[in-house]
């Protein structure tokens, strides 16, 4: 079915959602795009649902209690943006690793091709001025474009005009696919606006728990693919702006980012099922299991670094100068520094902080990790290895196996 007019098309949609049907396809000619029905769609709220969803209320709302009274819970974010920013990345194809990205942002030179480390970066750019936009404006389309400004700014090899969206029609498939051959055809250009808008709305309007929300509209925001390119990243970091601007945790020290890489087939599988056959549930069920591992494994992860500093500071503290710990606290926010990088930061003698290093390295804190003769690079390996882990998957099985579990052996996702 040609349709001209988007707003007359949106109105088709509408209608459908009474059905549950998850959009309605619109021929192009040689092949037909999705056009996602505005939110939310009939949910059927079995207790297999209620109960996910409570246990991620549950151990979400434990992040934000016990995380907040961790110490110095503002300088943990920073590593934790960036081991999202790598993650996020990584589903996308970019392959800087965490460890290169910290090692390049304290001096050291990395093999990592500038290009990769530009898009990590980016990343972590995007996220903190979308988290500096929400102190004066809501989460909107307006903030979206903006975030995709900052991520897309300088990449190269990339169609998409940064903070623009697309003019022409996009796909997703295979490398080297067609519209022809693609999976999945988002939205005509023309039918972009009045989808976002209407996605807009319903982050504004929703009565739904907050959680539910935003697993809906990021399965909306996928499926609407506004951008030429940059559409997953943008995508994720939505998330963690949602749960700032609600306030349901203090800081962003939970990202999904882990839990899709970890389980990208089951990602994947969940977003199209919505858009093939309108599996709400299975993808609800799914994204909440997420919040839920990603809560524990952020909270174990961050309790863990502190215990560790703790030990640290205690090896320290009968020296007679306290350069050697503020050095240490230094590492908190980047496992990796250079004498350079520590002196100018603090504002001390290059020979100060040199032999501040050498206690560090007496007690097997650091280590030296560059040959270099001058501005050499310490690490601190046991902290860089809890933040560079795999995430913690419990229990530790597949994600449906783990959703079987929940249901009582009743099968959730559709192998």
């Amino acid at each position: 079915m040609d349709i001209e007019n988007s707003s007359v098309s949106y109105f088709r949609i509408a209608m459908a959602k009474s059905v549950n049907i998850p959009g309605t396809r619109i021929s192009q000619g040689a092949y037909s795009a999705f056009v996602p029905a505005p939110l939310p769609p009939a949910l059927e709220w079995t207790p297999r649902l209620i109960g996910v969803l409570s246990d991620a209320d549950r151990l979400i709302g434990r992040l934000a209690g016990e995380g907040g009274r961790l110490p110095n819970p503002h300088v943990l974010m920073r590593p934790f943006v960036r081991r999202e920013a790598v993650l996020s990345s990584k589903i996308e194809g970019t392959q800087a690793t965490l460890g290169e990205l910290l090692a390049a942002e304290a001096g050291a030179v990395v093999e990592r091709s500038p290009e990769d480390l530009r898009e990590v970066g980016n990343y972590v750019v995007a996220l903190e001025h979308g988290m500096s936009l929400l102190k004066k404006l809501s989460l909107s389309v307006r903030l979206i474009r903006e975030v995709h400004g900052k991520l897309m700014e300088g990449v190269k090899g990339h169609q998409a005009i940064p903070g623009h969206f697309r003019k022409t029609q996009n796909w997703i498939g295979k490398p080297g696919s067609t519209l022809a051959t693609a999976t999945f055809i988002p939205p005509p250009p023309g039918e972009v606006e009045p989808c976002l808008g209407a996605w807009e709305r319903f982050i504004h309007e929703s009565n739904l728990p907050p959680l539910v929300t935003i697993a809906l509209a990021h399965y909306q925001f996928e499926a609407i693919h506004p951008f030429l390119d940059g559409n997953g990243r943008v995508g994720r970091l939505l998330i963690t702006l949602f749960l700032i601007e609600r306030k349901i945790l203090p800081t962003p020290v939970l990202y999904l980012s882990a839990f899709f890489e970890a389980t990208r087939r089951d990602y994947y599988d969940g977003l199209r099922g919505v858009s093939d056959r309108g599996a709400w549930q299975d993808w609800l069920e799914y994204f909440l299991l997420g919040i839920a591992r990603m809560s524990e494994d952020a909270l174990n992860r961050a309790t863990r670094i502190n215990d560790l500093m703790a030990e640290w500071r205690t090896k320290l503290a009968g020296h007679s100068t306290n350069t050697p710990l503020r050095v240490l606290e230094l590492l908190a926010a980047n496992p990796f520094l250079t004498v350079t990088g520590a002196a100018n930061h603090l504002k001390l003698a290059f020979t100060t902080i040199q032999r501040a290093i050498d206690r560090l390295e007496e007690h097997g804190i650091v280590r030296k990790v560059s040959d270099a003769k001058r501005n050499r690079v310490f690490c601190a390996r046991e902290l860089l290895e809890i933040l560079e882990e795999p995430a913690h998957l419990k229990p530790p099985i597949s994600v449906i196996e783990s959703l079987k579990h929940l249901a009582g052996g009743k099968r959730v996702f559709q192998e």
